[in-house]
């Protein structure tokens, strides 16, 4: 097989996989990601896609074994006490914090994937599930398969809404506007803040006119009609003063009220319309990719813990989940190069600035 070589970020997939069939429970986490003990669910295998076919890791809880079978021919492969995966997962843990490369490769846990039959790390990058599990809901006695994001926390903080030229924002520029002031805003300092200062001095400003993507346009509609305009005005004031993290951007929005909402009763609507954004991002939606609703993490999200802890929000306890994306998000400032944006143009003789939407987790 080819060596395995990923950043922390791939490597804790693998790592929440073996821990997962170690504990052979998943535990879940409240809004402040910590574990609650008396909500879990149980384990009974897990499934991968691999070069050599479907495999399924089964949990054997009478002998504590684990059984790897190739589900085309249900063909027990191999069986392995769970100790080995224990062991496996306490190497491999200290080996992602301990390490201080960007990609790396970790010869020691790759011949024991090796034993197993893996040889991928993670899922298709189309795939925002990057991992199956059937479990067992001991409250409705069920069991199905169901899929799950991985967000490690023992790396550099990942996102949650990546760049692209698909997640640029187009504004028009108002007020005293010309050929000087466009000038004078491209050739400014890089930093955002002194670009808006120009535009401030010279009396001018930004309206939100229309998004580059129409499939992520489109998107952000189906989950509510007013979520262009409300990423737009959080952009707006990201770029032009600085807030980043989006639970400060929402409260800002709550008190300037930019769509003029009845607040008069305490409807949170910017705060409640963009959760639901990041959760469907974190779910399954993808800004180039037509979107109809359907979560492809069917299950929800597991976190891996500083500490190593693997804890999941399932979709039964959206609110916390939500909740944890709010309080633990912010808005990043991509390549302005890569990705377009940032300067402003003129079109049909108006003129024009994109300002880009890429959300980052804090930690």
């Amino acid at each position: 097989m080819p060596k395995l070589s990923g950043n922390k970020g791939e490597w804790s997939e693998i790592y929440a996989f073996l821990r997962l069939l170690e504990v052979k429970k998943l535990y879940a986490a409240d809004a402040e990601l910590n574990k609650k003990d008396d909500m879990f669910y149980n384990i009974i295998n897990i499934i991968r896609s691999e070069p050599i076919g479907n495999l399924e890791f089964r949990i054997n809880r009478v002998d504590d074994t684990i059984s790897v079978v190739k589900t085309d021919d249900n063909n027990i492969l191999l069986t392995l006490p769970c100790s080995e995966f224990k062991n496996a997962a306490d190497v491999l843990y200290q080996e992602i914090i301990c390490t201080t490369a960007s990609a790396f490769e970790l010869p020691d846990t790759e011949e024991f994937l090796d034993i197993l039959k893996i040889g991928v790390l993670k899922a298709k990058s189309t795939d925002k599930a990057d991992i199956r599990i059937k479990i067992h809901d001991i409250n409705t006695g069920y069991e199905t398969v169901q899929g799950f994001s991985i967000k490690s926390r023992l790396g550099s903080p990942s996102t949650l809404v990546n760049a692209g030229k698909t997640t640029n924002f187009i504004f028009e520029v108002t007020g005293n506007i010309n050929d000087d002031v466009m000038n004078e805003f491209n050739t400014c300092s890089k930093k955002f803040k002194n670009k808006f200062d120009v535009l401030n001095s010279n009396y001018c400003d930004i309206k939100y006119n229309s998004m580059e993507n129409g499939i992520f346009e489109s998107n952000l509609q189906l989950i509510d009609g007013d979520l262009p305009k409300i990423c737009a005005y959080m952009l707006k004031e990201y770029y032009s003063s600085g807030v980043n993290t989006v639970k400060n951007s929402l409260e800002s929005l709550g008190l300037h009220n930019p769509i003029g909402y009845d607040l008069s009763k305490g409807h949170p609507f910017y705060e409640y319309k963009f959760k639901k954004f990041l959760a469907e991002c974190a779910l399954g939606m993808l800004p180039s990719k037509v979107w109809d609703g359907t979560a492809d993490a069917t299950g929800g999200y597991i976190i891996v813990r500083e500490d190593g802890e693997v804890l999941c929000y399932h979709l039964f306890n959206r609110n916390e989940f939500e909740t944890y994306l709010i309080n633990n998000t912010k808005f990043e400032t991509a390549s302005t190069s890569r990705h377009e944006f940032g300067s402003i143009y003129k079109d049909n003789g108006r003129y024009y600035l994109k300002l880009n939407l890429q959300v980052r987790f804090i930690k």
